[in-house]
């Protein structure tokens, strides 16, 4: 008996390999690689069942949220981080018949987890006025949980054949997820008797990476068996599932700093990539006059100065002439023309920069930074001494 069912598992073999169908003894037919299994063994003379279609896998990927960011105007983008979909066919097992018993068919449930879309964000550093280091902020993310479910091949107890159910436990990953990170906006502080205004520095932050681990419901296979009639259960797999580990790299924003300076007759506004000087026109200029006063080449000095060790070696240097609001359009706007140009000619001539990267530039009265009149309507000269300035700026 030994030696005839050997005979007849190697004839199965040479037969499966041939493509030909196979039909009782004790061959075993396993499932197609979308993970369908092939129809079951039949008695002798019975025909052969048809074969179960399988829908393949088709992965898919879910539209973009409308309100996504594309561009960050005050930070950076930290890309979206997309992981396809899992799917896995059902698994059908036809009916078969054992010792006049029919075993029904039964249909073990596919997998179907949608891909998964962790949308783009954005960091961000708020605008800040001169002399400060505006907010800067890195919002929290999420990667949600997963889960596999069990899957079990019933067992079979008929027709002098039993095989015991095989299963396998569901499989998760919990959610993770990294909260935002903040640190608030810094600001230079003068001191009142002038002097040295100190450095501050708003520090490095961090959101660290995030990872959600790979998860995989292992493969299972219940064997094959026949009964002293030579009827057969044939083997069933399931296929194994498994979902990628999903991502989300670390995101930082570097520590900034404005540095120390020294306080002279002109305001000092410095930013992140500019700085900028105001000097009150009366520390430069008579009355009406575009002439640069004597008294005011230290301060000039100093400006230019500043500009040499914070400015890049190409950067534009721009000097705006400003006027206060007495008088007229018609004679205000020349004037601050004619004062900007006069710094621009001291700063290439007296203060050593290169005349090719100078600037000049006049807005006459139409810029104020305070009013030119008290809330009732009479003139405020302390308002006008403001007004009247200029201003020379550059990138850092």
């Amino acid at each position: 008996m030994t030696r005839v069912l050997l005979v007849t598992s190697l004839l199965v073999m040479v037969l499966a390999a041939c493509g030909a169908p196979v039909t009782g003894g004790g061959g075993e037919e396993r499932q197609t690689a979308a993970g369908a299994t092939s129809a079951s063994a039949t008695p002798p003379g019975d025909p052969q069942p048809p074969a179960t279609p399988t829908t393949p896998a088709t992965p898919t990927t879910p539209a973009m949220p409308a309100d996504e960011p594309k561009s960050c105007p005050n930070g950076t983008l930290i890309p979206a981080v997309d992981s396809p979909a899992v799917h896995s066919d059902p698994v059908v097992i036809p009916a078969a018949t054992v010792g006049g018993v029919t075993v029904p068919e039964h249909t073990i449930p596919g997998v179907d987890i949608p891909a998964l879309h962790i949308p783009a964000q954005c960091t961000e550093i708020a605008p800040a006025p001169g002399g400060c280091l505006g907010a800067a902020s890195i919002p929290p993310v999420q990667i949600p949980a997963v889960e596999i479910p069990p899957v079990e091949i019933p067992g079979v107890d008929a027709g002098g054949i039993k095989l015991d159910p095989v299963r396998a436990e569901g499989r998760q990953a919990k959610a993770v997820g990294a909260k935002g990170v903040s640190t608030p906006e810094v600001c230079q502080v003068k001191p009142k008797d002038g002097g040295i205004v100190p450095f501050v520095i708003r520090p490095f932050i961090i959101r660290p990476f995030v990872i959600r681990p790979f998860v995989i419901r292992p493969f299972i296979i219940r064997p094959s068996a026949c009964n002293e009639q030579n009827e057969c259960i044939p083997a069933v797999e399931v296929p194994a599932v498994e979902v990628p580990a999903v991502e989300v790299p670390a995101v930082e924003i570097p520590a900034a700093e404005l540095k120390a300076y020294e306080v002279g007759k002109s305001e000092v506004y410095e930013g992140e990539d500019s700085i900028a000087f105001s000097i009150k026109a009366d520390v430069l200029f008579d009355f009406d006059s575009a002439t640069i006063k004597p008294a005011a080449a230290a301060e000039l000095r100093r400006v230019a100065g500043e500009i040499e060790k914070k400015a890049g070696g190409d950067a534009t240097v721009t000097v705006d002439g400003h006027t206060d609001a007495k008088g007229t359009d018609a004679h205000n706007q020349p004037l601050s023309e004619r004062r900007a140009q006069a710094v621009v000619e001291w700063l290439a001539t007296e203060g050593g920069l290169d005349r090719s990267r100078l600037k000049a530039r006049g807005y006459g009265e139409t810029k104020p930074v305070v009013p030119n009149t008290k809330p009732g309507g009479s003139d405020d000269p302390a308002g006008r001494a403001k007004n009247r300035r200029v201003v020379v700026s550059t990138t850092t």
